[in-house]
């Protein structure tokens, strides 16, 4: 019972695919009602969600556009009354050397990683603090523990949302909400698609992986539901990384 979600609210960010599409279904089969986001809605996930038996409403929204984010807030409030589990799984890459990186690629990854997240979670908990507690849930990555490459702006959002989980979760904690973090590791996504076309690079990533594979989307149901149920009412704060043993070589 500990990890049951029946008459739970979860809203997922960048629930129309990939990381996001198997985090919202994993809540939804452990019972808890779906509010998706996504620049395309929901897509598949929606009809997906309610094949499991439970709601779910679509809300359409370009994150990148972190001005709308009180209003989007508002709007997941309302679509169901209450919110009681978020999942900050949006995000967007931009891959060029340090010295070639634009400002433009610079703002528009950080508007998405990390200024939405931040006035979208700050509304919601507003909420959460009101009704008695929540879970919050970031997506963030092993790029949150390493310098990466080539990436320079996607590892700075989510080394600033790793530290986001650990103020949230000091400051929030008395609120009886818990503000916990994913990192995945390499997965089969979209935001990989462009990596898994080169060769050598792919074969450097796999021979550091003792698990032996990337990892795909349903990898995080499990740590989800976990992260969203009372199983996990003492953990706060924390990064639960998914990476097959990607960081300990």
């Amino acid at each position: 019972m500990d990890f049951s979600l029946s008459g739970k609210v979860a809203v997922v960010t960048g629930v129309s695919r990939g990381l996001g599409r198997a985090m919202a279904l994993a809540l939804a089969e452990a019972g808890a009602d779906i509010v998706g986001v996504g620049f395309h809605g929901m897509g598949s996930t929606k009809a997906e969600v309610e094949a499991l038996g439970r709601r779910a409403v679509e809300i359409t929204h370009d994150l990148g556009n972190s001005a709308a984010a009180p209003e989007l807030a508002q709007m997941c409030i309302a679509a169901f009354g209450r919110v009681d589990i978020l999942v900050n799984n949006a995000g967007i890459i931009r891959l060029s050397n340090a010295e070639d990186h634009t400002a433009e690629d610079f703002d528009a990854v950080m508007e998405v990683n990390l200024r939405s997240l931040f006035l979208l979670t700050r509304d919601i908990a507003r909420q959460m603090i009101a009704l008695g507690g929540g879970k919050i849930i970031n997506t963030c990555s092993v790029q949150s523990c390493r310098g990466g490459s080539g990436d320079a702006a996607y590892v700075a959002s989510k080394h600033a949302v790793h530290g986001l989980t650990r103020a949230w979760a000091n400051e929030w904690g008395k609120y009886h909400i818990n503000v916990n973090a994913i990192a995945p590791g390499y997965m089969v996504t979209d935001n990989t698609a462009k990596l898994r076309t080169k060769p050598e690079a792919v074969a450097q990533i796999d021979a550091q992986i003792p698990m032996g594979r990337w990892g795909v989307p349903e990898d995080l149901m499990g740590p989800v539901v976990f992260l969203a149920s009372s199983a996990s009412d003492y953990v706060n704060g924390h990064l639960l990384v998914v990476d097959g043993g990607y960081l300990n070589c």
